[in-house]
């Protein structure tokens, strides 16, 4: 059963388990996938005596905009004040944040920025922040080769393609991205659902511009993204994980993150998984948030 609460700019759906007096822990899912990828992580986590919270992210399941005016913004910086704008509203001054791809970046953004908020990091691919005034460099042909959803988004007809084929466009990126991973036809249509939100496609869209600088952001959040061109270290304990078959960030892109934690920092390489970890391979996820907790 889902909860809701005001958080921000949202009214946001989250899953809640375990004590609600134990440690808090937040899970933050990412594109194209919603809270379903913690189905097998948060009963381990709330079976240790953690207070865990799912989230939707803006754009997906039942969270929506409380204001038709807000704009349906997928920058990074408006993905961290989601974060802080939810443990606001659930009055959790610190907590363990976990993630990957979007969720991850969130997670990352308020270690950074906001460490008083934060008691440790799990995050999938290492350091997440954008660095959208490098946008433009040229990466490894193979690495390119990986990002072809991210240009077609870029266009009219990537919004169209996502409208008008959300659900099967979305089911290949799942089989791309995590290639030895079997999910079946109903693993995926329970987080399918989630990308009929009316928000979906607009919020998508102008998160894979905005990172290459192609649109503009929200205006309120221009100073965040300011702090956020500085690629600020993350001064809390943090493990980063990486999925060894993980079919859109290669191993060696991101285990060179490591100057950017300024304090414990461990990377862990999970073999058999891909993109989305925590459902793949949920005990070493698990394993992982509970190793920062004790």
């Amino acid at each position: 059963m889902s909860h809701h609460v005001h958080a921000g700019d949202l009214n946001v759906a989250y899953l809640e388990s375990g004590d609600a007096s134990g440690p808090p822990v937040v899970l933050l899912h990412g594109f194209p996938y919603d809270v379903q990828a913690y189905a097998e992580v948060a009963p381990r986590l709330a079976a240790a005596g953690a207070r865990v919270i799912v989230p939707w992210l803006r754009g997906f399941g039942p969270t929506s905009f409380l204001d038709a005016a807000t704009p349906r913004s997928g920058q990074q910086a408006a993905l961290a004040h989601d974060l802080l704008a939810l443990l606001d509203a659930l009055h959790i001054e610190r907590a363990v944040v976990a993630g990957y791809d979007w969720g991850g970046r969130a997670a990352c953004i308020v270690a950074a920025l906001w460490p008083q908020r934060v008691a440790g990091l799990v995050s999938v691919n290492g350091y997440n922040l954008q660095d959208i005034a490098r946008a433009a460099e040229p990466l490894s042909a193979e690495t390119e080769q990986r990002l072809w959803y991210q240009y077609y988004f870029h266009a009219e007809r990537g919004r169209a393609g996502l409208s008008q084929n959300r659900r099967s466009f979305c089911r290949l990126l799942w089989r791309l991205w995590s290639p030895s991973w079997a999910f079946d036809e109903a693993t995926y249509e329970r987080s399918a659902d989630a990308f009929d939100n009316p928000d979906f496609v607009d919020v998508v869209i102008h998160s894979y511009r905005h990172r290459f600088g192609l649109v503009p952001g929200d205006p309120r959040l221009e100073p965040t993204e300011r702090l956020l061109a500085a690629q600020p270290r993350i001064a809390v304990p943090s493990i980063t994980l990486d999925g060894a078959d993980d079919g859109v960030m290669p191993i060696g892109g991101t285990s060179q993150h490591g100057a950017h934690f300024s304090a414990r920092h461990e990377h862990r390489v999970v073999s058999g998984a891909g993109h989305n970890l925590p459902q793949e391979a949920p005990q070493a996820f698990a394993q992982a948030v509970q190793d920062l907790l004790a």
